[in-house]
């Protein structure tokens, strides 16, 4: 049976009278892939800052592989591993010498090599970062993230900035990270990054859990009305139901051939987001996002 790796109750953060995370719930499975997802100033990266250990908090508890990140030291800092929305900047030496440097600050590192082939940079192990496109360096920092072979992966907006092709050969890379057992937690702005990646998404808006459930169930999508949509006479009809299959089955018989126009649409993950926090205003609250200027010794 899978234990908690992330286990936060009642997680409370406030800068002055503004409670930037206002009682926030979280229990994430071992090898869960778990994301994430809200506007600016939802809470989210103080939430993930407080669970990396980077952020005291002002209330609740928090376990991470079974320790206060505010209080664990070194050993538990090393079951853990960050891929954050910055790149890494990186001394002038080759690839392979850049992971073997990060790779001597761990008790039990992965294999130089075989990370390098595992993030697609076996290529690219004698060529020095600057040289490097940007999806590349943007794999050479999750090498980074991985080297240490960490129990839990924090992903911070991993492929902002990726054309469509690199994006998705990201994806496989995590998905592949996640075959093999590693528990990732994501955070991103791409609904579809998401959808993809994560066996749940959680919504945070104004410091709250709006929502939390796998993508294909979140905000009672599973169970939303579909609408069925055709063209008759001109004119663009609909109808709202829970059985799009009849509805159709009953078109058909009043048509010879196809339907004209006929669409049948359920509610998508963004659709059922953009709901969910349809009353926030996108403002960026004190410290959601910022620099880590609580950071813990």
């Amino acid at each position: 049976m899978s234990t908690a790796v992330i286990e936060a109750s009642g997680l409370l953060k406030k800068y002055g009278d503004h409670a930037a995370v206002a009682g926030v719930d979280l229990s994430v499975p071992r090898g869960e892939v778990f994301s994430v997802l809200g506007p600016n100033g939802a809470g989210k990266s103080t939430t993930v800052e407080i669970l990396e250990g980077f952020r005291r908090r002002d209330g609740g508890t928090v376990r991470v592989l079974g320790a206060d990140p505010q209080s664990a030291g070194r050993a538990w800092r090393a079951r853990i591993g960050i891929v954050w929305q910055q790149e890494t900047l990186l001394p002038k030496i080759p690839v392979r010498e850049v992971l073997r440097h990060f790779a001597g600050h761990y008790p039990a590192p992965h294999n130089v090599d075989a990370t390098l082939e595992l993030v697609g940079l076996a290529e690219k192990a004698r060529a020095l970062p600057e040289s490097l496109s940007g999806g590349q360096r943007r794999r050479l920092d999750v090498a980074l993230g991985i080297i240490g072979g960490p129990e839990l992966l924090f992903l911070d907006e991993p492929t902002t900035g990726f054309d469509p092709r690199a994006r998705r050969d990201f994806w496989a890379l995590i998905g592949n990270l996640a075959e093999q057992g590693t528990t990732i937690l994501l955070t991103t702005h791409y609904l579809e990054e998401a959808e993809a990646l994560a066996d749940r998404v959680c919504v945070m808006a104004r410091g709250r859990v709006r929502a939390l459930g796998s993508p294909d169930t979140l905000g009672g999508r599973a169970t939303a009305q579909a609408t069925v949509s055709w063209s008759q006479d001109g004119v663009r009809r609909e109808v709202l139901t829970d059985e799009p299959t009849r509805v159709v089955a009953d078109l058909a018989a009043g048509f010879t051939g196809e339907i004209p126009g006929l669409r049948v649409h359920r509610p998508t993950l963004e659709e059922v987001y953009l709901g969910l926090i349809e009353d926030t205003v996108e403002t960026e609250d004190a410290g959601d996002g910022g620099e880590r200027t609580e950071a813990l010794a």
